[in-house]
């Protein structure tokens, strides 16, 4: 047995270009569990942060919440292409320029922080996973959960990583469509590093959930920032979900609910007062929340008060709350996550989470809610039954928490196409503003069955006061190369070539 072990920590977590090779200049010696539980906490979580600026350079992927079709930019005064305003140095992601890292406006380069911090809290977990087993002085359910927690955060991390530099999940060509890396090991390795299969990387994150839900099992953890089974069986139904395998994430979703998951009824929700004195979705008091970890972004996004440079609800997504308004329904989901904009009506701010952050208890970057369960459950039910009825009493469930005094659309009809469209307006509807919308857009392109590619606009605004609309940027799911983030430089160049670039960007 070993007496002590090494966690490599301090390079680790700062490394960029080397990012596969561990070694440290600092270490922390840990000679027991508990010291490995706090390696974990230091060094595995994404941490809670409350940012009251936010840059491309901030937590670790802030820009995704700009490319997707729920949102669009605002600008109010005059515009200033040279301002540190926060649509001035997101541009290059909203617009899905083919440098997205280079502002051509401010003059700046920057450096794409998601790929090696994602990769340096795997590092760590590689070491605490195969190291943790050494410890046998310890109790058994003591390593089983520390190696839970670090799986569960692994196949995360991987899921993160392979959503944002690769293609998505394509059953058909996954054999063939790289991914990324994949480094497993807590040893360094004398080689260059090359990308995994799609397929490749599929396997490990499941194999990582599942092994980390059967550690996990039992566990009751006392702060919605640790992991737990629910957690990974939940991430691990949406990761079933890309990869097609309907059975799969149906039975992930059915042991998720049977070990309890509870709905947040929002008819006795409170969406008006002060940020402590009002209900939020992305709050530790809502019993929906089943994990939490990373950035809090939307307080500065969207906010009445933040200037000129800021970003709205795009119009399309505002309507859609209000699609079965001729139904004598009403969607709680427009007063409860949105906040409209003093004398513009009809015009929204996403408003899920407080306006000050420091107040913030839940992150936007990456969270788990009870309500993902219930709609992968539908939408696998969906696919497998083609009557609907299955899935149609799942909506049910969730519709009921979401629409004034529980009167809902008339879905009872609903089956096939239909029934899928309305599951995905569903999606769209519930996590608006929580790192997922990029994500489906992505996978429906590539959907075995009622694909769509969806073409998303998003209005450019230009010098004047008012701003004056200079066109629009246009991207097409699917086949824009833009669908897929480019992996930084500093790994292609260190990796001399055995790393291979993801297709080249068109300029717009």
């Amino acid at each position: 047995m070993k007496n002590v072990i090494i966690i490599l920590i301090s390079s680790i977590l700062m490394s960029c270009g080397d990012f596969l090779k561990e070694y440290s200049k600092e270490y922390t010696y840990a000679t027991s569990c508990s010291d490995l539980d706090e390696v974990l906490i230091g060094g595995g979580y994404m941490k809670l942060e409350k940012d009251y600026t936010v840059s491309a350079n901030t937590g670790y992927y802030s820009w995704l919440f700009v490319m997707d079709d729920d949102i669009e930019e605002y600008v109010t005064g005059t515009y200033k292409p040279n301002a540190t305003t926060t649509n001035v140095a997101f541009r290059p992601f909203y617009g899905w320029a083919k440098e997205p890292f280079m502002n051509p406006e401010k003059g700046t380069v920057m450096t794409d922080v998601c790929w090696s911090q994602l990769y340096a809290h795997i590092a760590l977990l590689n070491v605490v996973i195969s190291q943790v087993g050494e410890f046998t002085q310890d109790p058994e359910s003591m390593r089983r959960r520390i190696t839970g927690e670090a799986q569960f955060l692994r196949g995360a991390y991987y899921y993160l990583l392979n959503n944002i530099y690769a293609k998505p999940y394509n059953r058909a060509t996954a054999e063939t469509d790289l991914g990324v890396a994949l480094k497993l090991t807590e040893y360094v390795d004398d080689h260059y590093y090359k990308r995994s299969s799609n397929a490749a990387v599929y396997q490990q994150i499941v194999q990582d959930l599942k092994d980390a839900a059967d550690n996990l099992v039992g566990v009751e953890q006392s702060t919605i920032y640790r992991a737990n089974e629910i957690a990974a069986r939940t991430l691990l139904s949406r990761v079933y979900l890309y990869m097609g395998e309907w059975q799969a994430a149906l039975d992930e979703c059915d042991k998720v609910i049977a070990l309890g998951c509870h709905l947040q009824d929002l008819n006795s929700f409170k969406y008006t007062g002060s940020d402590t004195d009002r209900d939020f979705a992305l709050s530790v008091n809502s019993p929906e929340i089943i994990f939490s970890q990373g950035h809090v972004y939307f307080a500065c996004f969207m906010k009445e008060a933040m200037g000129a440079g800021k970003y709205r609800v795009s119009e399309d997504l505002g309507q859609l709350y209000r699609k079965y308004a001729g139904e004598g329904v009403q969607d709680l989901r427009l007063q409860c996550y949105l906040s409209e904009i003093s004398g513009v009506r009809d015009a929204y701010y996403g408003q899920k989470n407080v306006n000050n952050a420091s107040y913030a208890t839940v992150a936007d970057e990456f969270a788990l809610r009870a309500s993902e369960v219930y709609l992968n459950k539908a939408e696998a039910e969906a696919m497998l039954n083609k009557d609907g009825a299955a899935a149609v009493n799942t909506l049910t469930i969730l519709l009921k928490n979401r629409f004034k005094d529980k009167k809902i659309p008339n879905i009872s009809h609903l089956s096939g196409k239909e029934l899928i469209q309305f599951i995905r307006e569903e999606r769209r509807r519930e996590f608006c503003f929580e790192g997922q919308r990029w994500f489906d857009l992505r996978r429906y392109a590539v959907y075995p069955e009622y694909p769509e590619k969806s073409i998303i606009v998003h209005p450019m605004y230009d010098s004047g006061n008012p701003p004056v609309l200079n066109g629009t940027a246009e991207l097409k799911m699917g086949e824009d190369p833009a669908w897929v983030m480019p992996i930084p430089d500093y790994e292609i160049e260190y990796n001399k070539g055995e790393l291979v670039q993801n297709e080249q960007r068109i300029d717009r």
